[in-house]
C-alpha cells in the first residue's frame, strides 16, 4: 500500500496541512506551481487573525449593497455584471444561505479561536518571526446603525466563544491616538492580533521541510485523477510532464480547487474573489509616529489595517467579483491610499506598494473541509477572506481525519514503526 500523502497548494492552506501531517509522521509532498511558498493570496493580504471577522457575508444587505455599487468602480463590494453560469450558480447558493447566517457565524468564530492556540504554538516551537503584534482588532463604525448591527453581531459572537466589547469614541482615541475622523464608536477584540501572512507561512514551510515535508516548486498540475489505489499526478515542469502515483490527496489549491475537485468527480463550487492591499512603507520618522500601532476594520469602506514591524503599514480590502482576473486596478488602489491619507494624515504615502489577490470562496462562507467521493481524496480549501485565521485549525482536523480514516491508521503505525 502506498502510504504517501500529496498535498496540491503552497499557500497558508496547503503548508499549515502539511505541517500538522509532518507532525503525525506521514509521508507528504506538496505541489506548488510557483517558485517559492505563499506567493498568491497568502503573499500580501490584510495581515488580520480575527475571530472579531468571523461574521459570514450571507445577509441580505449584502445583496443591495452589491446591486447598488454595480456601476461604482471604487466601490467597497464590485461586481462584473457580465453573467457567467459559475456566477450565477454561486450567487444563487449565496442566497439560499442566508437562512445559516448566525449558526456560520457562530461557527466560523468558534473555529477562528480554535486555530489561535496552533498558529501560536507553531510559531514558538519553530521560532517564526512574523512581526507578529498584540493590541487587538479595533473595529470603529461612523453611525448608529451600523454600530447597532455590530452590537448584533457581537452577540454572535459571544456564542461561538469570543469576547469583544463596545468602546466610545473617546476611548477609540485612547486606544488608537493616531487616528483621524469622528466616528460613532467601536468595538475592541483584545484577543485577536496581527502579522506577516508571508513570513509565517513561509517560515513554517520550512519547518515542515525540517520534519521531511518534500516540497516541489515550479510543478504545475496538469491533470489529477483517483484511481483504485490512490491517486495519479501529472505535473509540468520546464516543458516536461512527469506523473506521480500517491496514496492520498489532499486538495488546498485556492481557487483552482474548483477545477481539480471537477477532474476528482467532487463539486466545490469555489469562486475568485479578488481582494487589494496597499503596503504603505514608513519612509520617514514622522511616517513612523503617525502611522496606527492597533490594529483597524473601518465598517463602512471594509478596509482592515495591519503595523508590520515598525516600517511597514498595511491596508487591505474591497471584494471583486470578477471571475479570474489578476489584474491591479488603478481605480481600486486609489481609494486605499487615499483612506490612509484621511485617517492617517501624517502619513507619507508616496512608498506604496500595491497588490491583489484571489480569495478562494464558497457560497456559504465556510470552508470545504474533508473527504471527497474517492475514499483517497481530502479537501481543505475555500477559506475565502479568513485564510490565515482559519488555517491551522482546519489543518489539524483534515489531519486528524486522515489519522482516523482506515488507510491513515495504517500509515501512521507504519511511518511510527520506521521512526
Amino acid at each position: 500500500m502506498n502510504h504517501s500523502i500529496a498535498i496540491i497548494g503552497g499557500g497558508i492552506t496547503g503548508i499549515t496541512t502539511a505541517y500538522a501531517l509532518a507532525q503525525r509522521g506521514y509521508d507528504v509532498t506538496v505541489i506548488e506551481r510557483h517558485r517559492y511558498a505563499a506567493m498568491e493570496t497568502s503573499y500580501a493580504n490584510g495581515g488580520q487573525l480575527s475571530a472579531s471577522n468571523a461574521e459570514v457575508w450571507n445577509h441580505t444587505s449584502t445583496i443591495w449593497k452589491g446591486i447598488k455599487w454595480m456601476l461604482k468602480k471604487d466601490a467597497p463590494l464590485l461586481v462584473n455584471p457580465k453573467p457567467t453560469w459559475h456566477k450565477l450558480s454561486w450567487f444563487a447558493e449565496f442566497i439560499a444561505n442566508i437562512r445559516h447566517y448566525e449558526s456560520n457565524t457562530e461557527a466560523t468564530a468558534r473555529l477562528a479561536i480554535a486555530a489561535r492556540k496552533h498558529l501560536l504554538a507553531w510559531a514558538d516551537q519553530e521560532g517564526i518571526d512574523f512581526d507578529r503584534k498584540d493590541r487587538g482588532i479595533l473595529h470603529i463604525y461612523r453611525d448608529k446603525q451600523s454600530f447597532e448591527h455590530a452590537a448584533f453581531v457581537s452577540t454572535m459572537l459571544a456564542k461561538g466563544g469570543l469576547e469583544r466589547r463596545p468602546v466610545t469614541p473617546l476611548e477609540m482615541k485612547h486606544i488608537e491616538p493616531t487616528l483621524a475622523g469622528n466616528y460613532y464608536g467601536g468595538f475592541l477584540t483584545e484577543s485577536d492580533f496581527t502579522g506577516d501572512i508571508h513570513r509565517y507561512t513561509t517560515g513554517l514551510a520550512a519547518a515542515a521541510v525540517r520534519l521531511g515535508v518534500k516540497v516541489l516548486y515550479n510543478q504545475e498540475v496538469a491533470s489529477v485523477k483517483a484511481v483504485q489505489d490512490g491517486v495519479r499526478i501529472t505535473t509540468r515542469s520546464n516543458g516536461q510532464e512527469s506523473q506521480t502515483h500517491y496514496g492520498r490527496l489532499v486538495v488546498c489549491a485556492g481557487t483552482a480547487s474548483r477545477s481539480l475537485a471537477a477532474q476528482l468527480g467532487d463539486r466545490v463550487n469555489i469562486y475568485p474573489v479578488k481582494g487589494y492591499s496597499i503596503t504603505v512603507n514608513l519612509v520617514d520618522e514622522a511616517s513612523r509616529n503617525a502611522a496606527p500601532q492597533v490594529s483597524l476594520l473601518d465598517d463602512q469602506t471594509k478596509i482592515v489595517t495591519s503595523r508590520l514591524g515598525e516600517s511597514r503599514f498595511r491596508v487591505a480590502g474591497t471584494a471583486e467579483f470578477n471571475g479570474m482576473d489578476r489584474n491591479i486596478r488603478a481605480d481600486r488602489i486609489k481609494p486605499l491610499v487615499q483612506w490612509v491619507e484621511q485617517c492617517f494624515p501624517g502619513v507619507s504615502t508616496e512608498s506604496v506598494v500595491p497588490w491583489a489577490g484571489l480569495r478562494p470562496m464558497l457560497p456559504n462562507m465556510m470552508p470545504r473541509v474533508g473527504a471527497g467521493r474517492s475514499p483517497f481524496v481530502f479537501y481543505n480549501t475555500g477559506h475565502g477572506h479568513l485564510g490565515w485565521t482559519l488555517s491551522a485549525a482546519t489543518a489539524d482536523m483534515i489531519a486528524t481525519l486522515i489519522a482516523e480514516s482506515q488507510y491513515g491508521a495504517i500509515s501512521h503505525r507504519a511511518s511510527a514503526q520506521m521512526a
